[in-house]
């Protein structure tokens, strides 16, 4: 594939150097485009020494007569000559020109020219990440059907630690291979996908819920899409960009979720109950504030709906995929969960460690299935387990049907 590859000015950009190297170990051609911002951080001679290619650095040439002239329509040409545009880092500013139309040098120029897919790949400070204009402008880009590789959780440039790093480059070289080669052995399934946690009020200003981010099911929601099955997910509070061609509702509670999902049940062929639903709520919910006292203060709380377990019994010939995230004995309670709510797999996971599980962008888990495997997945990206996830679950349904 033809990969045209924008760097816009951030301290991630010197990242964009091994993701180069990377499309092009997996057989891509790619031609760099570097912003002016971009130049400040990394040199056009590291990429044209990288790809063997001219570095677009300027929407006009400094020349004169033809080159001059080229250059003003040089924009048009890269449009026309690639295949898929990438850009890694993608700052705020960046990210803004695009949702709002803005073309004022080649990289923006060159995007409103592109017309195949884009692959978005964000990276700044964790305020600008969360403000609601970057958040509004990344719902703009994403109702476009662009590909959002979501920025990682750690030590940023400036000091603070969140949200806001550039998620690594084998990550974002595996969503641009997954566009690149796309599967489509989901096609004709329904998959429904629970995601995010849920959060159960104790007063109208304060709820219980748990540290869930909702990466896993919308990482299962976006490679289930890829491979050509139609997705309904089921989603608790997250601040996560909608996904695009995506079924999407929006759930706060557990009993929403589980009324949401057991209406869905009848239209799905897989089930996978990603979301981390929390387990305890309270019956009769005040409706002023409850106000802080001297005196010891007690709550009595009530089980949430057990919806895997109300899937699990009526789930007919359906494939019914559960998760468990364990602090201890991972194993072992997966398979206690696999066999008390009637799944064909979990997966399990540890929670606690450093990197993995909630919030993060990475993950490493055991699939535990009714064959009675018990299958480690090494760490890595979230969304590659989530295709792992769906790999197995269809060689599980084809064992368990007796094909394979």
């Amino acid at each position: 594939m033809n990969i045209a590859m924008g760097v816009s000015g951030g301290i991630a950009a010197y990242k964009a150097a091994e993701l180069a190297r990377l499309l092009m170990e997996n057989g891509h051609t790619v031609e760099v485009v570097l912003t002016h911002a971009a130049q400040e951080f990394i040199r056009p001679l590291t990429f044209a020494a990288l790809t063997g290619r001219k570095v677009i650095t300027d929407l006009f040439a400094t020349g004169g007569g033809d080159e001059v002239l080229s250059s003003a329509i040089e924009h048009i040409r890269v449009a026309q000559d690639n295949e898929l545009l990438l850009v890694a880092p993608a700052t705020a500013d960046l990210l803004a020109k695009f949702a709002h139309g803005l073309a004022n040098d080649f990289l923006s120029t060159l995007y409103l020219a592109f017309r195949g897919p884009v692959v978005l790949a964000p990276a700044m400070n964790s305020n600008m990440w969360q403000h609601d204009a970057t958040r509004a402008n990344l719902a703009t880009l994403a109702s476009r059907g662009h590909t959002i590789v979501e920025p990682g959780v750690g030590h940023l440039a400036c000091g603070m630690v969140g949200a806001g790093r550039l998620a690594e480059p084998a990550q974002i070289a595996a969503v641009v291979q997954a566009l690149a080669h796309p599967r489509r052995d989901l096609d004709g399934e329904v998959v429904l996908i629970t995601a995010g946690p849920t959060q159960e009020p104790l007063d109208p200003v304060r709820f219980l819920s748990n540290r869930s981010s909702g990466k896993m099911g919308y990482a299962l929601a976006e490679a289930a899409r890829a491979r050509g099955a139609r997705v309904i997910l089921v989603s608790g509070p997250v601040e996560l960009a909608r996904l695009v061609d995506v079924e999407t509702v929006s759930v706060r509670t557990a009993r929403e979720m589980r009324d949401a999902v057991m209406a869905r049940v009848p239209e799905a062929t897989i089930i996978i109950k990603a979301a981390a639903v929390a387990d305890f709520h309270l019956e009769l919910v005040p409706q002023q504030k409850i106000k802080k006292t001297p005196a010891r203060f007690s709550l009595e709380l009530s089980p949430t709906p057990d919806i895997l377990a109300e899937v699990g019994a009526v789930r007919g010939d359906r494939l019914l995929i559960g998760f468990a995230a364990e602090t201890q004995d991972l194993v072992r309670e997966a398979r206690r969960k696999l066999e008390t709510k009637k799944c064909d797999m979990v997966v399990g996971n540890l929670v606690g460690g450093e990197g993995l599980g909630f919030e993060s962008d990475e993950n490493e888990v055991v699939l535990v299935t009714r064959r009675g495997d018990a299958i480690p997945v090494a760490r890595a990206s979230k969304r590659a387990i989530a295709d792992r996830i769906l790999d197995e679950s269809l060689k599980l349904r084809l064992a368990l049907h007796g094909v394979a």
